[in-house]
């Protein structure tokens, strides 16, 4: 009896050390006793107890991974506020130094008015989500109690949610209905006092026809914005789906030039177009194309004084055919480059409105250009006045 349990005995000290077991020296192939059964029983029980713990490494491995990779922030509280458990996102987020190490001091530096034992004992009477700013992002931030199996508080558990993006689009949207109703209040007031005014009392022909031309100005204005709008709302649920279509695209920038030659003309400018290399053909909606480069040489007659400079070059590099429009006009301030393809941005709205522009011809012409994979660049020097614009358009594979 003494021998077994001696042996019993030592293997319970292995275990205890984390070293490994072989079943010759637990299992007997004659089982003459209880004591062998024991030995025996032990040694099944090891061997399903090492089972389990390794899958519960593998599953503590599984988490932690997920836990140091995860965007979202997670931070864990005990009951004294200080953290157990914290990933490097919420570090990131929430900009903390190695002294931000409790819930006070966290939360007291983020101007966050929570209160732990509220969150622990009253979560069901007080508001576990509050909007954070840290710098120029949105956090969102959802607090929750920790408890154990009897039911009792152990602590405080933090989810950090970066919901920046979320926020801008929103403003986006609106400001976009903002703008969209701005721009179309404007037209139809005009078209109604002028209305009004024709219908109170009698003008001669010569005033009827200026109250006249000043409704049709304003019913065409609204006539291009609805259409701008349209054209964005069918790009953006993919409803525009045009046939890509294999073109030259120097015939097509000289087509555009001789569209808008009239307003050349009239503003006496120089427009000068260059080939520049053979350029292969080009693979893409041929209409919208068009539309692009219309726009953005409309643009530049707009905004290039009487008897200005513009310079178009076609040519082509890697892949791609590229269509450069160069002006000496009013040129585009460095603050604005990066917003310009916003829907409704405009530079100098006053300025923009009165010209007929809608604010949503850059934006169209983006969306064109990515639906047929290609860009459109814009940069106006520092030093002197004009813009300069890229556009490139993939060639025909």
């Amino acid at each position: 009896m003494v021998s077994p349990i001696s042996r019993l005995i030592s293997n319970a000290k292995k275990i205890a050390s984390g070293e490994e077991l072989e079943n010759k020296d637990l299992q007997k192939k004659d089982r003459q006793n209880e004591v062998d059964e024991l030995v025996n029983s032990f040694y099944m029980m090891t061997k399903e107890l090492k089972e389990n713990l390794s899958e519960v490494s593998k599953r503590k491995n599984q988490i932690e991974t997920i836990f140091l990779h995860m965007t979202d922030g997670i931070i864990a509280f005990d009951m004294e506020g200080k953290i157990d458990l914290i990933n490097p996102a919420t570090t990131r987020l929430l900009r903390l130094l190695p002294e931000d190490d409790s819930f006070d001091k966290i939360f007291s530096k983020l101007d966050v008015d929570v209160n732990l034992e509220k969150i622990i004992y009253l979560e069901n009477w007080t508001s576990s989500e509050e909007r954070v700013v840290v710098g120029d992002n949105y956090m969102h931030m959802y607090f929750a109690p920790l408890k154990d199996e009897g039911d009792i508080p152990t602590g405080v558990i933090v989810v950090i949610q970066d919901i920046t993006e979320h926020v801008k689009l929103d403003n986006m949207r609106k400001e976009f209905v903002a703008d969209v109703s701005h721009e179309l209040k404007t037209p139809i007031t005009s078209i109604m006092a002028y209305s009004d005014t024709l219908l109170e009392d009698e003008y001669d022909k010569e005033t009827k026809n200026k109250f006249l031309k000043v409704i049709s100005d304003e019913a065409i204005r609204m006539k291009k914005l609805v259409e701008d709008l349209l054209a964005l709302s069918k790009y953006d649920n993919n409803e525009n789906k045009q046939a890509k279509v294999e073109f030259d695209l120097g015939e097509l920038v000289k087509h555009c030039q001789e569209k808008v030659q009239m307003e050349i003309e009239k503003k006496h400018q120089t427009v000068e177009c260059f080939i520049t290399a053979d350029v292969p053909k080009v693979y893409a909606d041929k209409d919208g194309i068009e539309r692009v480069v219309l726009n953005i040489l409309t643009n530049s007659i707009k905004y290039t004084p009487d008897e200005g400079n513009i310079k178009i070059y076609v040519g082509f590099v890697y892949n791609d055919a590229y269509i450069k429009i160069i002006d000496n006009g009013i040129g585009i301030p460095e603050e604005d480059l990066s917003r310009i393809f916003e829907r409704f941005y405009r530079v100098d709205k006053a300025r923009t409105r009165e010209m007929g522009g809608t604010g949503l011809g850059l934006s169209i012409a983006k969306e064109i250009l990515d639906k047929n994979d290609g860009s459109i660049d814009i940069k106006s020097p520092k030093d002197k006045k004009g813009t300069e614009v890229v556009i490139k358009v993939p060639t025909k594979k």
